[in-house]
């Protein structure tokens, strides 16, 4: 079992190196008498993740994904996902990003939490998650996949560590006490033109039940919440694909804008 764990990582590691993107990683596992959980598959992640730690890398917090009720329905699953972020994928706000290390990019407006605490409670409540939140700044997600043409299922996105590519963050913090999340629109523009709105609520009912979703499901894993950790709480609205030149920005109610240009 564990040869074939690292046989589909290496092939998810190979993909992302030479930036060709592989069929269904769910294929591969059958065909290696891998089933399709989503504990083979946080295996899998996990193997990536040591490999890149190992490379000079750094975790500096996570992404969460599937939130949306919608793309839920799709997948066929009742949860959301996680994946890491990593120091090298973190940009600042009006930074440009080349296309060259991404390979399937799509954008995504989020609200992002940094912790001042650690969450480890296995137990974990939005109160305890709201208690252990520094600040929140507006973000986009670039969202990514080593799968061709997105053909994902759960085993892969969760494998593929969330189909996580890149971040981008404001650098205006607000407290949560200056806030109303579950009710703050979102919009994002791409080069002058809407191309995407949301609201706070799309994002599992309020995105700090999202944030508490995973405080519980890390702290179960034995990998908690840190204070200082990064949270990527899910989607307010639909994701965008990126072309070359392309600028976005979105402002979330509340919290202010961020973008980005894609080189």
């Amino acid at each position: 079992m564990s040869t074939a764990l690292h046989t589909l990582a290496d092939a998810l590691w190979a993909a992302a190196a030479t930036q060709v993107p592989i069929p269904p990683l769910s294929e591969a596992a059958r065909a290696l008498g891998i089933d399709n959980t989503a504990e083979h598959a946080y295996a899998i992640q996990r193997i990536n993740r040591d490999r890149r730690s190992r490379s000079g890398d750094r975790v500096v917090g996570r992404k969460i994904g599937l939130t949306a009720k919608a793309v839920q329905q799709q997948l066929g699953v009742n949860t959301p996902d996680f994946g890491d972020l990593w120091a090298a994928g973190s940009h600042g706000d009006g930074d440009e990003i080349p296309l060259r290390g991404l390979m399937q990019p799509k954008v995504e407006a989020e609200v992002a939490l940094v912790l001042a605490h650690d969450v480890d409670a296995v137990d974990a409540t939005v109160a305890d998650v709201i208690r252990a939140t520094a600040f929140a700044l507006p973000a986009l997600e670039i969202v990514d996949s080593r799968i061709a043409d997105w053909r994902i299922g759960l085993f892969d996105t969760i494998a593929d560590n969330a189909s996580a590519g890149a971040f981008v963050l404001g650098a205006d913090p607000v407290r949560l006490d200056r806030l109303q999340l579950r009710d703050a629109q979102m919009t994002m523009v791409r080069n002058d033109e809407t191309c995407s709105t949301g609201i706070g609520s799309a994002c599992l009912g309020h995105p700090m039940n999202a944030a508490a979703w995973l405080a519980r499901t890390l702290a179960r894993m034995g990998n908690p919440l840190r204070a200082g950790d990064i949270v990527l709480t899910g989607a307010l609205g639909p994701m965008v694909s990126v072309q070359a030149g392309d600028h976005f920005e979105a402002r979330i109610e509340g919290l202010g804008a961020v973008s980005v240009r894609f080189a």
